[in-house]
């Protein structure tokens, strides 16, 4: 291959990028919501990183914490030692979830803790003395990650396609997605009030089913779809009535995201199995944890006597030290407190897109809110995945200077275009006016670019 036509096909930095295709800015600094690049060019974070940054970028208290804490000790061997950086942050979490919910297995990565939670689930049927309970049900669309076993149980074909021979093959229910489900509100419909897992459990037999995975709020692959009220309280009567495990992925809406510590918080019903991640170290250092109780803990400390799952960085004091000062940051400036004010605020600003072309719906709840865009408001009909009508634009968006998350293939598993809106919890109102002037310019751009024959210019 010659030097010009590589050039053409991806950067020739020694970095392996996300994207091969194009090139990055290069960030040198961050101040609240904002990003700076090298160029002197400044963005504003409106989705906080990967829904990361939740108290902002730059703050010196926690870079403060975590460079005491290196100069102490970085790395100890979890099988070996404990520090007070992994005893004193599972404390201050302890004191912020159920009380059913009180053991904290700390991990690198959100895929990491979803892939843990669900192994920690067939531990326990095996000591349970039940291995036939193996199967894992998750919803349609959801997402739980990129490592192998939280990849089967997610429901995103353009990653699985690849990877499928790999894969295990998990049972879905639909999502609670009200905005493409037909039932227009009905309060039998079996999706929405979540009895069609009930369904699917007698199905699959309710003798092998180990655990129900599933996100209290969508994430990116349903765009902030809401439950509607019951449907927890359903889905936690049934997996009760079944035995079947309920594992809460609270990676992307735990942490404060939703105006409250817990997702979960919102319906009153708790799981039996929780991840963490993303906001709980504020994107300061790689931070998840697996989050039990003694129901799941006891029989694994009776039987095996721990539990069969390792990472070399689990439990380690550096990622400890960024999560717990990240933790005591949210307490002291009551930021779980500010996330469901200025949610208020940000999801009344964002609702006067709802009338702007192209866009189907405006949702969310708290600091977490998506714009779907539809080629007809009134069918719902998507664009057709050719466009790629999100990425569009995504890359014009931040042209101007606005980042944004865009997702893809939620209406029929390939078509399907909306974009998220998650700033940090600490964005001031003229910030959320400033997000909506910029969304407005950038669909204006993106919609220039559509011909009359429906194609991207």
């Amino acid at each position: 291959m010659s030097r010009a036509e590589k050039k053409l096909r991806y950067p020739e930095s020694p970095v392996f990028y996300r994207a091969l295709n194009r090139v990055y800015p290069k960030i040198s600094h961050g101040e609240g919501v904002w990003l700076f690049d090298d160029q002197g060019k400044r963005y504003l974070d409106s989705c906080s990183g990967a829904f990361v940054a939740n108290i902002g970028h730059g703050v010196p208290e926690i870079a403060n914490a975590v460079s005491e804490q290196l100069r102490k000790v970085a790395y100890v061997n979890g099988t070996a030692f404990t520090t007070d950086a992994a005893e004193e942050l599972a404390g201050v979490l302890s004191e912020m979830s159920p009380r059913e919910l009180n053991k904290f297995y700390f991990l690198s990565s959100g895929s990491e803790a979803v892939e843990a939670a669900l192994k920690m689930a067939r531990h326990y049927w095996v000591e349970k003395k039940r291995p036939q309970k193996r199967k894992i049900i998750s919803q349609n669309p959801g997402y739980h990650g990129n490592t192998l076993l939280a990849l089967s149980a997610s429901a995103r074909g353009h990653y699985k396609k690849i990877y499928q021979p790999w894969l295990l093959d998990c049972a879905m229910i639909p999502a609670p997605y009200s905005y493409r489900c037909d039932c227009q509100g009905a309060p039998s419909c079996p999706v929405c009030s979540g009895r069609v897992l009930e369904e699917l459990i007698l199905k699959e037999g309710a003798e092998t089913v180990a655990a129900f995975i599933m996100e209290p709020v969508g994430g990116s692959s349903t765009g902030a779809s809401v439950p509607r009220a019951d449907y927890f309280r359903n889905i936690r009567e049934i997996c009760d009535r079944y035995e079947v495990l309920l594992i809460a992925d609270e990676v992307l809406t735990g942490a404060g995201r939703t105006g409250k510590w817990l997702a979960m918080e919102h319906y009153g019903v708790w799981p039996d199995l929780m991840t963490l991640g993303k906001g709980i170290s504020g994107g300061y250092l790689p931070l998840s944890a697996l989050v039990a109780g003694e129901k799941i803990i006891d029989p694994i400390a009776k039987g095996y006597g721990s539990f069969l799952h390792a990472q070399t960085f689990s439990h380690a004091p550096s990622i400890c030290s960024a999560g717990l000062a990240a933790v005591r940051y949210i307490r002291k400036h009551r930021l779980i407190e500010r996330s469901n004010k200025m949610g208020l605020v940000l999801q009344e600003k964002l609702g006067a897109l709802k009338d702007l072309p192209f866009v189907g719906e405006v949702r969310g709840i708290g600091m977490l809110a998506a714009i779907e865009f539809v080629a007809d408001t009134k069918t719902k009909e998507p664009f057709p995945r050719r466009l790629k009508f999100a990425e569009t634009f995504t890359q014009i968006a931040q042209d101007l200077g606005l980042i944004v998350w865009p997702n893809i293939g939620h209406a029929d598993g390939e078509n399907g275009d909306l974009v998220m809106i998650a700033p940090p919890f600490t964005i001031a109102e003229f910030e959320i006016d400033l997000i909506v002037s910029f969304f407005k310019e950038a669909l204006e751009k993106t919609a220039s670019k559509i011909t009359v024959t429906g194609e991207i210019k």
